[in-house]
């Protein structure tokens, strides 16, 4: 029988983090050690974005996508050549329905997919799938989603949600070196939030909140996190790791199912 995989919200930050040894690509090497080694990994990326529908790598071999720049050669140099799984891509189109969901070869394996999978799995030897944020979605859309990706956890297939819970570039000169208070207290009320399951607090912020509004002015990276926690099954508790601010950014994340897989 299948060992049941936790579902992840993985606070990827800059594309330096892959090549530093700062304590975030530590945790993610943790981690690859320490889970059940998966059948197949399914990314929900801050770094892709669609409008139609929901989008997933197609293919056998997705191309290794390097969209950032002014960054050291030494990242452009990675590829990461994981195998595409288009048994996996049939069995979510089977789930959400092909009215929401398509296949799509034009993609890859974005950084907000292989820059944490590639710390966790080096080998590249776990089939990948990326989908896509449908950026047409509500919130409790995303979450509804996810509640249908679920079954995939008790399949082999790590459910990875790459993003950032506070993600402000544009407030990230005057804020760097530093932890808001507005960064903080957003942080800690979506700490509690996922520890305890409670949707509306991901969901539903208020015009005056200004914690949200700057934590999360445009939703992308806050996005993924929705997927991570409406993948949660009865008996999931939660695990706060890498939970460090510095200004208008976090590296928080968050592993949702047997918290006994890793050192909380």
């Amino acid at each position: 029988m299948t060992q049941r995989l936790p579902a992840l919200f993985l606070g990827h930050g800059s594309p330096i983090t892959v090549i530093t040894d700062g304590p975030e690509r530590r945790a993610w090497q943790a981690l690859g050690q320490a889970l059940p080694h998966p059948e197949a990994i399914l990314v929900i990326s801050a770094h892709w974005e669609t409008t139609d529908r929901i989008h997933l790598t197609g293919g056998t071999a997705p191309r290794t996508i390097h969209d950032f720049g002014g960054f050291p050669d030494e990242l452009y140099a990675i590829q990461y050549p994981a195998p595409g799984a288009p048994e996996l891509v049939d069995r979510i189109i089977e789930l959400l329905g092909a009215d929401r969901a398509v296949a799509d070869e034009t993609w890859g394996f974005d950084h907000g997919a292989w820059g944490v999978v590639q710390p966790m799995y080096p080998a590249a030897d776990v089939p990948m799938v990326v989908m896509s944020l449908n950026r047409s979605l509500l919130p409790e859309e995303h979450l509804a989603v996810a509640a249908r990706l679920a079954p995939l956890r008790d399949e082999g297939v790590l459910i990875i949600g790459s993003g950032n819970v506070v993600h402000n570039l544009r407030l990230w000169r005057q804020f760097a070196g530093t932890v808001p208070a507005w960064a903080r207290e957003f942080q800690d009320r979506i700490n509690d939030a996922v520890g305890t399951g409670n949707h509306a607090a991901l969901t539903h912020f208020a015009a005056e909140d200004q914690a949200a509004s700057a934590a999360i002015n445009s939703a992308e990276h806050y996005l993924p996190l929705l997927y991570a926690a409406g993948a949660r099954l009865p008996g999931d508790v939660t695990a706060v790791f890498s939970d460090n601010i510095d200004g208008a950014l976090s590296m928080t994340s968050y592993l949702i199912g047997d918290t006994s897989l890793i050192a909380a």
